[in-house]
């Protein structure tokens, strides 16, 4: 049974920081790749980032690049994603995500549950 497990969520005012971490089980995670994914109130799910399986291939969405970098440890079996320079919009429920590269949700097999990230001005 694959589990991914988002932690790191919180509430921050505009500007600051946080980390989300995903921890995955039940797949063979140094194969996978993973994304992050962010849901607002009345809005579709939007592409945030991805990572290959090995680390060395990293896609954004335009929103979030240079500020919201995403990295992994396959040792760990855990995904992260460094959220700086937080904006009110960024203010969204966000999910990590287990599958095949790409910016669609389609690509992705697995879901995690969630994690509330709300940004105060």
């Amino acid at each position: 049974q694959v589990q991914l497990v988002e932690s790191g969520g919180g509430l921050v005012q505009a500007g600051g920081s946080l980390r989300l971490s995903c921890a995955a089980s039940g797949l063979t995670f140094s194969t996978s790749a993973m994304g992050w994914f962010r849901q607002a109130p009345g809005k579709e799910r939007e592409f945030v980032a991805s990572i290959s399986w090995s680390g060395g291939t990293t896609y954004y969405a335009d929103s979030v690049k240079g500020r919201f970098p995403i990295s992994r440890d396959n040792a760990k079996n855990t995904v992260y994603l460094q959220m700086n320079s937080l904006k009110p919009e960024d203010t969204a429920v966000y999910y990590c995500a287990a599958g095949a590269t790409g910016r669609r949700t389609y690509y992705y097999d697995y879901w995690g549950q969630g994690t509330q990230v709300t940004v105060s001005s």
